[in-house]
């Protein structure tokens, strides 16, 4: 039976109207299930059509899904649809609301070319991976995607947390698809265990809500912040939802995880599965009552700091992947900042901080899912072709695979911010949040809003000359290591996906206006603000950019029709570069990764220590055997969590001498138990 909290037909233009026809329609709630059941026939279906079986099964939930979400951000009256399923164990509901549609789509969309992408990507393994081992990676991909989507829709808090739970194992096993790599499953294990972290955490936080309001779920969230203090459990909710984000410390399995799932799965996982912990943020942000201000400054000061850390070490990062995943959490700060500009102008009622900065955090939040799975995919590409993912091993990728430089370059200049992109159109808007609040209130609130701008720009900066770094290294000069195959360029399975990634960029860049007004329609139904006073000033800003992007493009457009007419009747002739007269040069004569960012090492040392692999050439020897020496900034946190995690083995390997396989030994225990027992109850300690 289906519940409608607010009954107005809505629906796309000339169309049915579509929460009239699901009012009327009993067996809504049932369709939600139709996947659930279909995916298990992902383990049986024959090789040759599992693919596209996958792809229907996927379009479909898509479908289910992404109708409603649209639809509700469509509807001017903020409407909330309840989808209720009845059984044996008790009602399950659905909700859809304006926030969960937002991130409905945005995980539609990613989930959506990552499986259109995998067709290509996983075409090698076919030799090499057994139909099962396939079949179970078709089904975690599938699993991911509706766990997600149980993520989004499910408030009561057994059910999300069992959604929250299948999202991690699902995940878990798409990292195990080369599990014969011990290291791989060592990562998977790791990311496992700090899943599991994140899920106690939010057991608890849900237990204390239970505790004081009798509601195990979100529901019980405002009266609980309404009479109790709101800043405890809210960071105590963040630190579980804030390890699913990847913000800093809480991000030391993303760089190691993101890298050892195939391409397109990282694609997901980066683009989408992360941002199931921002929404768990919002979505808990929303009840708050009360320490607004407060929660939104530390939210930015641990936005900042993510974002800092994160591009300082991806610039440090020599695989390419790993480079991609430390991104992550910089843009992860990123968002942050958007919503703690956002949380500080409610507490200060400045609507323009409002609105600003969580527009900009969920555009960005879209905008990462597109550049992010746009770069994974293109490195996919990249590593298909040359079985490496080692920058020092490559160069002049552009030569065979010119398209493929073109899509990672178009994912390069988004994910830095620059115009006529999507990436500049988020940042913007968080940018003018901050500079909302310059004036917004004391001299403190002045000098942490001067702060983030600074961390902001710096964020941007460093995010330029990384990729700088990466895209030159890999797909320009010659190449570094020798290739003993031919390389090709990427299959149309692989390239589509991408370059329909590239159009939406493009389009959000172009036209921002259409993606922000429902994103202002969102922040006006999650939180407690009024638009009219900044919505039409902040659309009209908008529409002042897309001319001036239109204008950019058909300049850039002209001095290329005016290049045609100079040259189309001239003789172009390609030679090497002059050289100085210097006619030895080799491949190795050219900037390296390390040596590209060793200034930058050096600038950030004591704080993010360099690590070096070399054996230094002894005295004694003659000849010297051959060397290799490579260097890379450390994570100061992940050797945090490396020193305790040795330690806790070494504790357990002590504590295993204690299982001697002697009767004897395990009665002499016991009894040792029972006297401490006896001995505490005596003291009065127990």
């Amino acid at each position: 039976m289906k519940k409608l909290v607010r009954e107005k037909s809505f629906g796309f233009p000339g169309v049915f109207p579509l929460n009239t026809f699901i009012l009327h329609s009993e067996m809504v709630p049932f369709i939600f299930f139709i996947p659930v059941i279909l995916s298990f026939f992902v383990l049986i279906v024959r090789s040759g059509i599992r693919f596209y079986f996958v792809l229907s099964l996927t379009v479909v939930t898509i479908l289910i899904t992404s109708i409603p979400a649209i639809s509700l951000l469509l509807n001017s009256t903020g409407a909330t649809l309840l989808f209720t399923a009845a059984g044996p164990p008790g009602n399950l509901t659905f909700t859809i609301d304006r926030l969960s549609s937002f991130f409905i789509l945005v995980t539609n969309f990613t989930v959506l070319t990552a499986m259109i992408y995998s067709k290509g990507y996983l075409k090698p393994y076919q030799a090499v991976k057994t139909p099962a081992r396939l079949s179970l990676h078709y089904f975690s991909f599938v699993w991911l995607h509706l766990s997600m989507l149980g993520v989004l829709m499910l408030r009561e808090g057994l059910a999300f947390l069992i959604a929250w739970e299948l999202m991690a194992v699902s995940s878990f096993m798409l990292i195990l698809f080369d599990a014969e790599n011990r290291q791989t499953l060592k990562i998977a294990v790791n990311y496992l265990i700090q899943m599991h972290i994140g899920l106690v955490l939010l057991i608890i936080a849900f237990l204390l809500v239970e505790e004081k309001t009798g509601v195990f779920g979100f529901d019980g969230l405002t009266p609980y912040f309404s009479a109790h203090s709101n800043i405890l459990l809210f960071f105590l909710f963040f630190a579980g939802f804030g390890i699913k984000a990847g913000f800093v410390p809480l991000h030391t399995w993303l760089p190691e995880a993101h890298p050892a799932a195939p391409s397109h799965v990282s694609g997901v996982m980066s683009g989408v599965m992360i941002k199931m912990g921002i929404y768990g943020i919002i979505r808990v942000l929303a009840s708050v009552q009360a320490d607004w201000f407060l929660i939104g400054i530390i939210l930015l000061a641990i936005s900042v700091i993510s974002g800092i850390l994160g591009v300082i070490l991806a610039i440090g990062q020599h695989d390419l992947k790993k480079l991609l995943a430390y991104h992550s959490i910089e843009n992860i700060g990123i968002i942050g900042m958007g919503i703690g500009i956002g949380a500080i102008g409610i507490g200060l009622h400045n609507p323009w901080m409002i609105f600003a900065g969580f527009a900009g955090a969920m555009l960005h939040v879209l905008n990462h899912s597109l550049f992010k799975s746009l770069l994974f995919f293109s490195a996919g590409s990249v590593y298909q072709a040359f079985h490496t993912r080692d920058i020092e091993k490559l160069g002049g990728v552009i030569h065979p695979m010119p398209q493929t430089a073109g899509l990672f370059l178009t994912g390069a200049l988004a994910i830095t911010g620059l115009p006529p992109l999507n990436g500049f159109i988020s940042e913007i808007l968080i940018y003018t949040g901050l500079i909302k609040g310059l004036s917004a209130g004391t001299v403190y609130q002045t000098m942490a809003m001067m702060l983030a701008i600074i961390g902001l720009v710096l964020i941007g900066g460093l995010a330029i000359f990384c990729f700088t770094k990466a895209f030159g290294i890999t797909f320009l000069g010659s190449p570094r290591s020798e290739i003993k195959h031919v390389v090709t360029e990427a299959g149309s399975s692989m390239l589509g996906p991408q370059y329909i990634i590239a159009g939406m960029i493009l389009l959000i860049g172009l036209v921002p206006v259409i993606f922000v007004s429902p994103l202002i329609e969102v922040i006006t139904s999650t939180f407690p603000a009024s638009p009219e006073l900044v919505s039409g000033t902040l659309l009209s800003t908008l529409t002042a950019i897309s001319r001036l992007g239109f204008l950019f493009l058909l300049l850039v457009a002209g001095l290329f029709f005016l290049r045609y007419l100079l040259l189309k009747r001239r003789r172009v002739e390609q030679q090497p570069t002059w050289g100085c007269a210097n006619t030895m040069g080799n491949a190795r004569q050219q900037y390296t990764a390390t040596s590209y960012a060793a200034t930058l090492a050096e600038l950030v040392h004591p704080v993010m220590p360099e690590t070096q692999r070399y054996v230094p050439v002894g005295e004694e020897e003659i000849f010297p055997a051959i060397r290799s020496f490579s260097q890379h900034l450390s994570d100061v946190f992940q050797q945090i969590i490396q020193k305790i995690t040795f330690g806790s083995m070494w504790v357990l390997k002590k504590l295993a001498r204690l299982q001697t396989g002697n009767i004897q030994h395990y009665i002499l225990y016991a009894f040792v138990f029972i006297l401490i027992i006896f001995a505490l109850v005596y003291l009065n300690l127990l």
